[in-house]
C-alpha cells in the first residue's frame, strides 16, 4: 500500500488541474458541502493543508470546539481576493497532515471534498484505487471528522468495483467512491447505490 501522503500529493495535483479549467461562474457554484461554494471548499482544503495539530487545537478551542465556526474562520483566512489567487495558494500547499502525516484522515478529507467539487460540476475523476480503499476501510471503522462508522452501523456495504465488503445487515452496494461519499454523509450519492440498506442510509442522513 502507498503512504497516504504520497496519494495525497497525486490527488492534490489532479484536483488543481481540474480547478484550472473552471469558469468564474463555476467557482461560485454550490458544492455538495452544505452552503459552501467551490471556492469555499478549496479554501477549506488549503486551510487544512497548512494547519499543524497544535494550531488546529488552538483554533478549535478559540471556537469553543464548534467545528463549523472553526472551519469558517480558517477558510476565510486562506481565501484570497479572487478565485484565481485562492487556487494559486492551494496549488502551493502540501498534504493534509492532521492529525498526523501517516493518518488516512487527511487523504479522506481530500478525496471527499474533491468529489464535493467535481460531482456538481460534472467533472469525472477516478481516485487512486489503493488510496480510496484505505479511506473506505478507515471510514467504516472510525468516527473521525465525520460519523462514518456510526452512520453505517448494522449495514453491509459492498463495492461493485473494488475488493471492499464490510459489516452485516441490510446491504448497500455500488461504486466504492459512492460508498465513501455516503459514509461521509453525502445523501446525493445514494442514487448510485442499490439494496435494502439504501433506505436505511437515506433515513439516517435525513434525520
Amino acid at each position: 500500500m502507498p503512504h497516504p501522503s504520497q496519494v495525497q500529493v497525486r490527488e492534490h495535483a489532479a484536483l488543481v488541474d481540474d480547478l484550472r479549467t473552471l469558469t468564474p461562474a463555476q467557482w461560485r457554484s454550490r458544492s455538495l458541502c452544505g452552503d459552501w461554494t467551490v471556492e469555499d471548499v478549496v479554501a477549506h482544503l488549503g486551510a487544512a493543508s497548512t494547519s499543524t495539530f497544535w494550531g488546529w487545537l488552538r483554533s478549535m478551542a478559540g471556537a469553543r470546539f464548534d467545528a463549523d465556526l472553526h472551519n469558517q474562520r480558517r477558510l476565510e483566512e486562506f481565501r484570497a481576493d479572487s478565485a484565481e489567487q485562492t487556487l494559486e495558494r492551494y496549488a502551493a500547499v502540501g498534504p493534509i497532515a492532521l492529525p498526523r502525516t501517516e493518518s488516512v484522515a487527511g487523504l479522506g478529507e481530500l478525496l471527499v471534498h474533491a468529489e464535493d467539487i467535481r460531482r456538481p460540476l460534472g467533472l469525472a475523476h477516478r481516485p487512486d484505487a489503493e488510496g480510496l480503499l484505505m479511506v473506505a476501510r478507515f471510514f467504516a471503522t472510525r468516527d473521525f471528522a465525520v460519523n462514518s462508522r456510526s452512520l453505517v452501523k448494522g449495514l453491509r456495504l459492498i463495492a461493485t468495483d473494488a475488493d471492499f465488503r464490510t459489516g452485516d445487515g441490510p446491504t448497500a452496494s455500488g461504486p466504492l467512491l459512492s460508498l465513501v461519499m455516503a459514509m461521509a454523509g453525502r445523501r446525493e450519492v445514494l442514487a448510485d447505490l442499490a439494496g435494502d440498506g439504501v433506505p436505511v442510509l437515506d433515513a439516517r442522513l435525513t434525520a
